[in-house]
């Protein structure tokens, strides 16, 4: 029973970490766009 939950928790842990690190690189990369784009186009009159 013990060595058939690790391999459980070990997926799932792996999983919940790769949709996170997808998730934190996804932000960073809208964050930067934004900022960016914001420069080139500014929103004055």
């Amino acid at each position: 029973m013990t060595p058939m939950f690790a391999v459980v928790w070990h997926y799932w842990i792996g999983v919940v970490l790769t949709v996170g690190v997808i998730a934190t690189v996804g932000v960073l990369a809208a964050g930067y766009l934004k900022s960016v784009e914001s420069t080139r186009y500014p929103k004055g009159r």
